[in-house]
């Protein structure tokens, strides 16, 4: 499942629950008198979020991910433009007293994603500095806008390739409608598969990898963004879709194309003055183009420059050997 698939089934199934936790709290508080800010709609259940199987701690992360990229509304945090919610006032919520300054630093420090940004800075309404916590991405609040990184072409990509993963399921519809955004900002893209050193963008268990070919959907007039924790992001068309025109290749999780779907991966980022090694072929090729008169010169010069490169390189030899 992906990882915009899983989290919004998650969703789903916790909105159902926090529900139904509001309706059994909403007796006992109007009895004694409890404000919102305890419970229910202004100030959200002291209920962690997550699945019963879940340990603690990945319900506590779950709860954190939730609130800072969906929730905050319904918790009663306000959140600036750029995503950033005070940290007090986060751990103030039901749902995270039990959580400490501390814990929350190692809490954004581990996490393998890189899914959260702590700052120190002033408070723009009153002047002081306090700690601000923000999601770096999958926001589905449309208020937030985070200061992204426009990718102009495909070569803004360090890697050279951006990829979604999915189930089969799912790719029976994304097929033949694309990818969608649904109810989130932006449309997740890593910049590799699991197990290449990509830290974020996709989960592990993907059984479906989806390439998109950035540049031809950037030329459609698609939009692409790099996140802070280095996920590739678009909102799609106007329709909030990427469609299956833009898809380079499709292959399982063990690397095998799927049928009609074996294109290239992607277009692995390269530097714009990198010269190719100097080879016979080069040489040969490098001296007819020069024309008669020009042979000898052209094919001396780069005899010249070859001969230079492995000399230089056998004084550094000599100069470390012990």
């Amino acid at each position: 499942m992906s990882s915009t698939d899983a989290d919004m089934l998650q969703d789903r199934q916790e909105r159902r629950q926090a529900k139904k936790d509001r309706k059994r709290q909403e007796p006992r508080q109007h009895t004694s008198g409890h404000s919102k800010g305890e419970g229910g709609r202004g100030g959200g259940s002291a209920k962690l979020r997550g699945l019963p199987k879940d340990s603690h701690d990945v319900r506590i992360s779950k709860t954190l991910s939730w609130i800072l990229r969906h929730g905050s509304q319904s918790e009663g945090l306000a959140m600036r433009p750029d995503g950033y919610v005070r940290v007090d006032e986060l751990l103030a919520r039901p749902k995270l007293r039990e959580l400490s300054l501390a814990a929350l630093q190692k809490i954004v420090e581990s996490d393998s994603k890189n899914r959260y940004n702590l700052v120190f800075e002033a408070d723009p309404k009153g002047g002081h500095e306090t700690w601000w916590i923000r999601a770096n991405q999958g926001h589905s609040i449309k208020s937030v806008a985070l200061d992204l990184e426009p990718i102009g072409c495909h070569a803004d990509i360090p890697s050279g390739i951006a990829v979604h993963g999915t189930n089969k399921h799912a790719w029976q519809s994304i097929e033949h409608q694309g990818l969608s955004k649904m109810t989130r900002n932006h449309i997740h893209l890593a910049q590799g598969v699991a197990g290449s050193g990509i830290i974020s963008g996709m989960r592990s268990s993907s059984q479906i990898l989806i390439f998109i070919n950035v540049q031809k959907a950037l030329d459609a007039g698609i939009k692409f963004y790099l996140s802070d924790n280095g996920v590739v992001l678009t909102a799609g068309n106007d329709q909030g879709f990427l469609p299956p025109e833009f898809f380079s290749r499709v292959e399982t999780a063990d690397r095998k194309p799927l049928s009609g779907w074996d294109g290239p991966e992607g277009v692995p980022a390269t530097s714009s003055d990198a010269k190719p090694p100097m080879t016979d072929d080069t040489i040969s090729s490098q001296s007819a183009a020069g024309g008669t008169a020009g042979t000898d010169g052209g094919l001396q010069s780069a005899i010249a420059a070859n001969v230079d490169g492995v000399e230089g390189l056998e004084k550094k030899v000599k100069a470390t050997t012990l």
